[in-house]
């Protein structure tokens, strides 16, 4: 038996406050989770070192392949939070071919930054492009929540497991 596995996702779905968008979206640009490091350094260590200090600002990008207004509507509003989930089929591979097919969906909650009107070329299609200041993500493979994130609720969880419990208890919150 194969010991090589390969996962593939290639293709998704866009969901807008539970709104079905099949098909309209061109590509979804998922948040990068970056973690902000502060350098401990001091007098008798041979170097410095870095260590958690926080979440750094959340972004995600969607290309939409036409104008969709009741994408731009939402999108033109800085003050009403959009709820947005990508749904997807990962795959498993070995040298048997598919072996397994399970659903991985992100959860995202944030506020449009950005929205276009627009680029219109000459027998292309438009494209439209909108930026969301992510406030919440959760990434969900095969029903295991593999992290959640909510920086306004103070919420950081890795497997269910609160990253933050301690700090939370220590602060009286």
């Amino acid at each position: 038996m194969s010991k090589i596995k390969i996962n593939k996702l290639t293709n998704a779905n866009v969901y807008m406050n539970g709104v079905n968008l099949l098909g309209r979206a061109e590509e979804v640009q998922l948040p990068q989770i970056k973690h902000k490091m502060a350098e401990h350094k001091a007098l008798g260590m041979v170097g410095s070192a870095e260590f958690f200090s926080g979440i750094d600002k959340l972004e995600c990008k969607i290309k939409w392949n036409a104008l969709y207004p009741e994408v731009l509507l939402a999108a033109a509003n800085p003050f009403t939070s959009t709820l947005i989930q990508v749904r997807a089929s990962l795959e498993t591979y070995n040298s048997t071919g598919r072996t397994e097919e399970v659903p991985a969906t992100a959860i995202l909650i944030g506020t449009f930054k950005e929205f276009p009107l627009g680029t219109i070329k000459p027998h292309e299609n438009a494209e439209y492009e909108t930026t969301m200041s992510v406030t919440y993500a959760k990434l969900i493979v095969n029903k295991v929540e593999l992290f959640e994130i909510d920086v306004l609720q103070n919420i950081y969880k890795v497997n269910v497991v609160d990253m933050l419990s301690t700090f939370k208890k220590n602060i009286g919150g």
